[in-house]
Parts: C-alpha cells; sequence; structure tokens
C-alpha cells in the first residue's frame, strides 16, 4: 500500500525508490552519536536504514515525479557497498496506481546525485538502458547539469554517467535557471546548499500546501538547523537556508514530505516548530 496525502485537487503519492543503509554519521555530520542515534537509531555496525521516496504529484494538468530513487542499473558490486535492502519498484508502484510509465509527464530532480537521479535511466528485460520516462521533460537546473556533465572530484563520485545516457540527446532534457512554476501549484526554487544547483519543490493545492526540501531536510530528524549531512557540498549555505524556509513554511501551514526518512513521510509544525502533524508509512 502506498502512503499518499491529499491537498485539495493535487494528490501525493510516495513510491519505492529502493532503500539503503549508510553509515549513521555521515547523515548527521559533525552531530555526536550520542545525540542522533536516539532519534534514528544504528545498527551494531553504525548503519542506518533510508528510504528513497520518490514522489508522484497529480494534479488536473499532470502527472509528475519529484526524483527518481536508486534505479534498476545497481552490479552485484554496487548493491553490497550500498547494502542495498529493498530493491527499486517505481514503475510497478505507478502501475499499482493505475498509471504507466509513460503517464509521466514530469520529472523534477532536485538534484543529479545517483540515489536521487538513478531511475532517470532503467535497464529492460535484456540489460537493454532506456529512458524509464520517455514522456516526461526532466527538470534540472543549469548549475547542476553543469556540474553533472563536469563534476568535480567529490560529485564525480555520486554523478553516475550512466544515469543520463541518451537524455540530452532525447529532447527530454529542461534546463531551467533559478525559480519557476513548473505546472499550475507547482513551484520549482533554486536553492542550492547540498549542491550548487540544488532545487526544492513547493506544491500547492486547492486546500493545502507542501514542501519538498530533499537533502535539505532528509529526514524529520534534521529539524534543528545545525543537524545537517556530511554530504552537504555547501553546509553553511544548508544551515541558513533551514533557518530562513522551516519558519518560513511552518508559518504557512505547510506539509514538509521526507525523502529519505524510514519513519515518517511527512509531518507539519506549529508556529513555534512544534511537529503537530505526522504521516506514517502506509
Amino acid at each position: 500500500m502506498t502512503t499518499s496525502l491529499q491537498l485539495g485537487d493535487i494528490h501525493l503519492s510516495w513510491l519505492n525508490g529502493g532503500e539503503f543503509e549508510l553509515d549513521g554519521g555521515t547523515m548527521f555530520g559533525a552531530v555526536p552519536k550520542i545525540l542522533w542515534q536516539k532519534k534514528y537509531p544504528a545498527d551494531q555496525d553504525n548503519y542506518i536504514r533510508l528510504l528513497n521516496a520518490p514522489l508522484l504529484v497529480q494534479t488536473a494538468k499532470a502527472n509528475i515525479l519529484i526524483d527518481s530513487g536508486l534505479g534498476n542499473k545497481f552490479s552485484e558490486k554496487q548493491q553490497q557497498i550500498f547494502r542495498v535492502c529493498r530493491n527499486w519498484s517505481l514503475v510497478q508502484d505507478l502501475n499499482q496506481l493505475g498509471l504507466d510509465r509513460h503517464d509521466i509527464d514530469l520529472v523534477l530532480l532536485t538534484h543529479c546525485d545517483f540515489d536521487h537521479a538513478g531511475g532517470v535511466v532503467m535497464h529492460d528485460e535484456d540489460g537493454n538502458s532506456e529512458i524509464t520516462f520517455p514522456s516526461a521533460k526532466h527538470v534540472v537546473q543549469q548549475r547542476e547539469w553543469e556540474d553533472v556533465l563536469s563534476p568535480d572530484i567529490r560529485a564525480s563520485h555520486t554523478y553516475w554517467p550512466e544515469n543520463f545516457s541518451g537524455l540530452a540527446d532525447s529532447g527530454l532534457l529542461q534546463l531551467i535557471d533559478g525559480d519557476q512554476e513548473i505546472s499550475p501549484g507547482i513551484t520549482v526554487r533554486l536553492s542550492g546548499g547540498h549542491t550548487r544547483g540544488f532545487q526544492l519543490v513547493e506544491i500547492r493545492g486547492s486546500e493545502g500546501c507542501a514542501v519538498h526540501m530533499g537533502d535539505l531536510f532528509p529526514t524529520h530528524t534534521h529539524a534543528n538547523p545545525l543537524w545537517i549531512m556530511a554530504y552537504d557540498n555547501f553546509p553553511l549555505d544548508v544551515i541558513r537556508l533551514k533557518q530562513e524556509l522551516l519558519p518560513k513554511y511552518s508559518r504557512e501551514g505547510c506539509w514538509f514530505t521526507f525523502y529519505h526518512d524510514i519513519s515518517m513521510m511527512a509531518c507539519r509544525f506549529t508556529r513555534d516548530f512544534k511537529r503537530k502533524n505526522e504521516l506514517y508509512p502506509a
């Protein structure tokens, strides 16, 4: 069963983009383990389990995906390295909701790390690569795409060329520069922080709003502005953005949707930043 949330005329569904395990310290940076493990328990090897949960946003105008999960192209060695414990089933999840992968109109990539963009290109039954959503425009910030094409020594380990094979030549890549309303009620905002070209997604329905901050706010345990990931390329920017954006969207009563949280899919906060609503996995 898929977890879902209704915002009036806009419907949100969390899909399975695969689950993996990472060293807990990487997700909490300088925060001491004695603090973070009380909120997000680790196993005996210090690993924590994380979702990769693409968000399906259905409006009157479009079927939209936010990020695409791990994909199905991992080698056996990669599965072991990243301790993949649940395989990507994004296409099958769509089928269960009555949709085909050709029914997706837009794919909004917050950024291009392999755990968010791995499902842009998939392997078919014969092991051949093909674009997973062949009818969808793939919306990426211009500066993010520049870093995909010319990654630095750090980005080269997480921007994998096989995740974008054929995309630029397909006519399905839509590069934008800055904030833009992509579809009625759906706006991407260039924030930077986690990566240079990171974008968050605002979702405004007829009855409520949500914001998908992705890796700026990966789990509900990262509500403290100082609790940031070791993966953040611009950590001081992430702290500043959280100080600005979390109160702003809380005042508006927006839901915060989570991509990596194993125990909570979304929540809302009061004006003094106490959780007042929580949405759990179905």
